[in-house]
């Protein structure tokens, strides 16, 4: 099997990391966003979303970080995936959950436009309205986040040992270190991630991504709890 990917990406960094755990024989290719390799061929034609990451096994192309995943857990055998059906219907939802309100405003509506000149809104006036709206969204599915999902300070999303929804989960919300968001507010997140930090396989797959985030220490940007 072959990753295309790229390693601040993050879609990319949970699938490298779960791969890194689970000891799963997957060869990484890197695809360089920063020249466009992604518009491309020969990936374009191989992901006509022209996004990483992109998984190749065999004749078979799948392409979406969590479908990626749940692919992979259900390929090894995983417990990262469980089959009870319940249990594993708890890691869809966290899943759900993580990539469509929480990335969405966490991401590209208070991240995403202070970094990328693509992504920034085209007047001062709508830029700052995005970004107050990305700011007090995030806050909330933070709160959520904590207050619920985390509850009690557990130590992972779904019990004793991390699913695929924390690998996935965790990429998203370290995201904020970019921009310098604090979880102090947030103690049962900021434990969480600590926990998947801890994990060898974090600096492993994170390492590309702990180094843009260290380049941009220092600037000043709209965030959270800073």
């Amino acid at each position: 099997m072959k990753l295309y990917s790229n390693p601040v990406s993050t879609a990319s960094r949970p699938v490298i990391q779960f791969c890194i755990d689970a000891k799963i024989d997957c060869e990484f290719v890197v695809v360089d966003l920063m020249k466009g390799e992604q518009r491309k061929l020969p990936f374009a034609e191989l992901n006509p979303n022209c996004l990483v990451p992109a998984l190749e096994d065999g004749d078979f192309v799948l392409t979406e970080s969590s479908a990626i995943l749940k692919y992979l857990a259900e390929k090894a055998g995983h417990p990262a995936y469980p089959k009870d059906l319940r249990a594993r219907a708890r890691v869809n939802e966290l899943m759900d959950w993580f990539n469509t309100g929480f990335y969405r405003e966490y991401g590209y509506h208070l991240i995403y436009p202070q970094l990328f000149p693509h992504h920034k809104r085209p007047s001062e006036e709508a830029q700052t309205a995005t970004l107050n709206w990305g700011k007090d969204k995030a806050c909330a599915s933070l709160k959520v986040l904590n207050d619920h999902y985390l509850a009690g300070g557990r130590k992972y999303l779904c019990g004793s040992e991390p699913t695929i929804a924390d690998y996935f989960g965790a990429a998203i919300v370290s995201l904020g270190e970019l921009i310098g968001v604090s979880l102090k507010g947030y103690p049962n997140v900021q434990g969480w991630l600590a926990a998947m930090k801890a994990r060898p396989s974090w600096s492993e797959a994170n390492a590309v991504f702990d180094g843009f985030a260290a380049s941009l220490k220092g600037q000043r940007f709209v965030s959270i709890g800073a």
